[in-house]
């Protein structure tokens, strides 16, 4: 047929197939190794599988995981991981090498850190199927290994593709509180399964950077937008991506593109919120701790762990309660002799791990004050023991001195309500929220070495 692109498939004397280009046809010379090589693609046969909307997927993807990877960092840093307590990973060796003493300024540094984390970690779940999608003939590409570089290719995937559903995955369920659903400490398998999945990542990236580049060259980014489904053509098949065998276009690359970029997007503008507040958290549909009815009371703010889930009794709280403040010398305070101290107003966000935060004004006590009372002006530290199961949290001397670092009683003018820490709770500037105690019990401050 004249004008036509026809390709024949014919074996040659060696069992191995070729295929060849009619004489009147315009499609590039494609020569797939073997029978088995060549059956393993024919079952896929998306024509917009190539390797340029794979690169497309790929820059995305490389732009967007260093950030993850660094912002997470970042948050693990802001613990104080070098106080063991507040470690949840104290044999992190050589990986905690980067560790340094996590600043109170900006204040809104950590819900600024913890919310790209989590906002562009949920928008980059589109990006990543879709570039499963593109890439799965070579994920189940036959024989498995060819040489040795195939072979530290594929060991690469290994570590790149289960470390990003491993990641990801998890990542999510902590999102939506469910991080004991799979039986072991979250921040513990997040961080080593981070740095293996950056292994691959790294690995991945050299032996692939310069097929990209070339990849996203051979092909006008601004024509494929402009290319409807019935001028959609694969690509040249001298790749393992591109079907030899292609079905019909049903949709264009643009359309792909679309799907895929307006999913993403999507996702952000329904997370964002979470972490901006304001009128955008209307549209946090995603939240796990959104509003019901926002500016609701002095105390209408989310709650991570509930007074009940954390087994605080009516009498843990009662009149009797006392701070106990430890140092050179010990001190019993209740809350009225708290209240009848300078006090101090900040407005401050508290920012969670789950990607959520919310910005207050809270009133209180400067922990310096407490600090000196306890007869430690100048401390090193101060280890916090609360009531029920809150647990034990250790701050550094410099979130202690800060004068926006306070024993909070009260919140927008009101006093705090149980689930928000009644009698007494800490509130540290860019502080994960996780350090900011409910139900203090104790502060034992240790002077500065």
């Amino acid at each position: 047929m004249t004008g036509s692109s026809i390709l024949r498939t014919t074996p040659n004397c060696r069992g191995v197939w070729a295929m060849r280009e009619d004489s009147t046809s315009s499609v590039r010379i494609a020569r797939p190794t073997d029978r088995e090589q060549l059956r393993s693609r024919v079952r896929w046969r998306s024509p917009l599988r190539g390797p340029w909307l794979t690169s497309v997927f790929g820059l995305a993807l490389l732009v967007g995981i260093p950030i993850e990877f660094a912002t997470g960092l970042l948050s693990y840093a802001a613990y104080n991981p070098r106080f063991l307590v507040n470690d949840p990973n104290p044999h992190h060796g050589i990986l905690g090498s980067y560790l340094f003493d996590w600043a109170t300024n900006p204040v809104w540094l950590y819900r600024l850190i913890e919310g790209v984390h989590v906002a562009l970690g949920l928008a980059l779940v589109p990006i990543l199927l879709a570039k499963l999608w593109s890439v799965i003939p070579k994920l189940f590409a036959w024989p498995p290994v060819r040489s040795a570089a195939h072979l530290l290719e594929r060991l690469s995937l290994v570590l790149l593709v289960g470390g990003a559903v491993f990641e990801f995955s998890t990542g999510i369920l902590n999102i939506d509180y469910l991080n004991g659903a799979y039986g072991f400490s979250f921040y513990t398998g997040h961080f080593y399964g981070a740095w293996l999945f950056m292994a691959g990542f790294t690995i991945h990236v050299v032996l692939k950077f310069g097929r990209m580049v070339r990849a996203l060259r051979s092909r006008s980014f601004r024509t494929e937008l402009r290319t409807g489904i019935s001028d959609t053509l694969p690509e040249p098949i001298d790749d393992e991506l591109v079907a030899p065998e292609p079905a019909k276009a049903t949709m264009s690359r643009r359309g792909v593109l679309a799907v895929v970029g307006g999913a993403s997007l999507t996702v952000l503008g329904l997370t964002a919120g979470d972490t901006t507040g304001g009128v955008l958290r209307r549209l946090a549909l995603f939240s796990t701790r959104g509003e019901s009815a926002p500016g609701v009371g002095p105390n209408h703010f989310p709650v991570n762990h509930t007074a009940a889930s954390a087994g605080i009794l009516a009498e843990d709280v009662g009149p009797a309660w006392r701070l106990e403040l430890a140092g050179t010398r010990r001190v019993s305070l209740s809350r009225q002799a708290l209240l009848a101290m300078p006090l101090t107003t900040a407005k401050l966000p508290i920012a969670c791990t789950e990607g959520w935060s919310t910005v207050q004004t809270w009133t209180g006590v400067p922990l310096i004050d407490l600090a000196a009372l306890a007869g430690v002006p100048k401390p090193g530290r101060v280890a916090l023991t609360t009531i029920g199961s809150g647990g034990k949290t250790v701050l550094s001397g410099a979130q202690v001195r800060d004068r926006h670092s306070m024993l909070a009683l009260r919140v927008n003018g009101a006093d705090l309500s149980l689930d928000h820490g009644y009698p007494a709770r800490v509130i540290v500037p860019a502080a994960p929220g996780t350090h900011n105690r409910k139900w203090i019990r104790q502060m034992t401050f240790v002077a500065e070495a």
